[in-house]
């Protein structure tokens, strides 16, 4: 009920004019029982025609204005929901675009789809048409103040049953809320099941891992099934409770209405008159005991979203310069994963100047990557700075530094859209000559071409179902769009075939060539001519820094330049 409240808050002018619809139309309701009630007492006692027609024109003329009035109140509701159902799952959606990746890494990729489409779940709980059952409550006594009037004995019969309908609803959905958090991480296990089903199924079948899957998804299923078995027998309860003790009030209410009409005390009209109102008073508690389960679900949803829009964000702005030259340093740099027992590299001290040739070495998991994803500005280091021209990363505005980079990773992933749509991401105002530029320095002509979208083409399942070499190509493609003065490269060589090799080892001399900054991870590199330095981080954990003469460079670069050298010699 807060989260409906704080709707209302949200729109007071539009909220006045609901309630006020809600009232009306209350009040028009009452004109059928007071019809039965007057052509039972006047018409059939006296039969008196022209009585007849004018209860039953004003009674159509008071149904046809409560629908009305009705509507209305449901456009209203409508209206009341559309912003705060955008702030509900655009809110959980812009962490996913601008959180911290470090803090949304904490949080398992199953659970954060399960976060942000609970939204739906929000949604529906709050539909105009709950929105509209949930402000008939209060007017419910408008019906048993009437009944009062008429008589108070059957009034407080129909409280009585109301009452406590109203109770066990409420009671109903507290029990569902509590199955309600355990159905949510039953769920979240078949969820992850799921999406190693789908997404790795190379895995899944290369290993004969598909007997340990069927367990697990067979496990997880049945303990979803059984909570959601659970909720729904307790919202079956609750509805059957409530529709039985409609019939059990209906019951008591003419059963003691006859009694003393017989006596005397009550004409039939009034009894039946009686009914009606107490049927009426309790339409919408017996509505709003029903809704209850999805009003439970969404008040947990709710507080879901609200610890997830906690994440921290990055920020929308910061520091920038005009022209970046592309100067490095790392000052006492050390980063340590969560929960790990020591740090993957500490005390790292260096400046490399633009222009600046780098290669940082080590075995597999000794932190190249992660170095990388420090540069780019997607981790934070747990001590130390990354100064960039003499500016602080943490400083800068992150959408600004990232122009500054031409970043080229390991793994590469793309967005779920064309060819041109992934490229064109990183420069938006590009060219088609700079795009087709792009294409045809990564290599990548001949498979845009052969393709029967040519850029048009979408790329399916976020790149993984093309080749290696393809999805490399293609995110070369995508870093060469970019203006950057730091090439930041994982793993220079891995997936590309020798054509992308040449194509790699031609960019990397242009860059050369024009004093960009350029580091290079590799987990080997020998030395030879043309580096400036070496960062090993195989050495634990302060990595060692050695620089180099004009006369050593690594040999996977020499290698890749004597390439082209030798293909524009003949």
């Amino acid at each position: 009920m807060s989260e409906f409240i704080k709707r209302l808050k949200q729109r007071p002018v539009l909220a006045w004019q609901l309630i006020l619809a809600a009232f009306l139309s209350n009040i028009l309701a009452l004109a059928s029982p007071l019809f039965v009630m007057q052509v039972l007492n006047r018409y059939v006692a006296h039969g008196v025609d022209s009585t007849l027609a004018t209860l039953t024109v004003g009674t159509v003329i008071a149904i046809f204005l409560e629908f009305a009035f009705r509507q209305v109140r449901h456009r209203m509701a409508k209206e009341l929901n559309h912003r705060p159902g955008e702030e509900v799952t655009l809110g959980g959606f812009a962490v996913l675009a601008h959180g911290k990746v470090s803090a949304l890494e904490t949080i398992p990729a199953g659970k954060r789809r399960e976060i942000v489409n609970s939204s739906t779940e929000v949604d529906s709980a709050f539909s105009a048409t709950n929105v509209t059952t949930i402000l008939d409550l209060p007017f419910s006594f408008i019906f048993i103040f009437f009944l009062y009037l008429l008589n108070p004995l059957l009034a407080m019969i129909a409280i009585f049953f109301i009452g406590g309908i109203f109770a066990y609803g409420i009671l109903g959905t507290l029990a569902v809320r509590e199955t309600t958090d355990e159905l949510r991480a039953a769920s979240s296990q078949s969820g992850a099941v799921l999406e190693t089903a789908i997404r790795e199924v190379d895995t899944v079948h290369a290993f004969n891992a598909a007997g340990f899957m069927k367990k697990a998804w067979f496990e997880a299923y049945n303990a979803a099934q059984a909570l959601r078995d659970k909720v729904a027998v307790k919202q079956g309860m609750v509805q059957a409770v409530t529709q039985s003790g409609t019939g059990l009030m209906s019951v008591a209410v003419i059963t003691v209405g006859a009694i003393m009409a017989v006596r005397g005390d009550m004409d039939v009209g009034a009894m039946i008159g009686a009914n009606i109102m107490a049927t009426r008073a309790m339409q919408p508690i017996s509505k709003f005991a029903q809704i209850g389960a999805a009003i439970a679900k969404a008040q947990q949803a709710l507080k879901q979203l609200t610890e997830f829009v906690q994440v921290p964000l990055e920020p929308d702005a910061g520091s920038a310069k005009a022209n970046f030259h592309g100067a490095l340093e790392f000052r006492d740099l050390a980063f340590l994963f969560q929960g790990s027992p020591a740090p993957l590299f500490e005390s790292l001290n260096v400046r490399f100047e633009a222009g600046s040739i780098v290669v940082v070495v080590g075995s597999s998991g000794t932190g190249k990557t992660t170095l990388a994803r420090l540069l780019v500005g997607l981790l934070e280091p747990v001590r130390g700075q990354i100064l960039v021209d003499g500016m602080e990363t943490r400083q800068v505005a992150p959408e600004w530094w990232r122009k500054q980079i031409v970043y080229l990773p390991q793994e590469p992933t793309f967005l779920n859209a064309s060819i041109a749509d992934n490229l064109m991401v990183v420069d938006p105002e590009a060219d088609i000559s700079k795009l087709n530029r792009a294409i045809d320095e990564a290599g990548l002509r001949s498979f845009v071409d052969e393709s029967q979208d040519g850029l048009e083409t979408l790329v399916a399942d976020n790149g993984r179902q093309l080749a290696v070499g393809v999805r490399r190509s293609l995110a070369l493609a995508r870093a060469l769009m970019s203006e950057g003065r730091l090439v930041i490269i994982d793993e220079m060589s891995d997936g590309f075939d020798d054509e992308g090799k040449k194509a790699v080892a031609n960019v990397l001399r242009r860059f050369a060539q024009e004093k960009r900054t350029i580091v290079i991870m590799s987990h080997k590199a020998s030395m030879i001519k043309g580096i400036t330095a070496a960062v090993d981080l195989s050495i634990k954990p302060v990595p060692r820094v050695t620089f180099f003469s004009d006369e050593f460079q690594p040999e996977t670069v020499k290698a890749a330049i004597a390439e082209v050298e030798a293909e524009e010699n003949g």
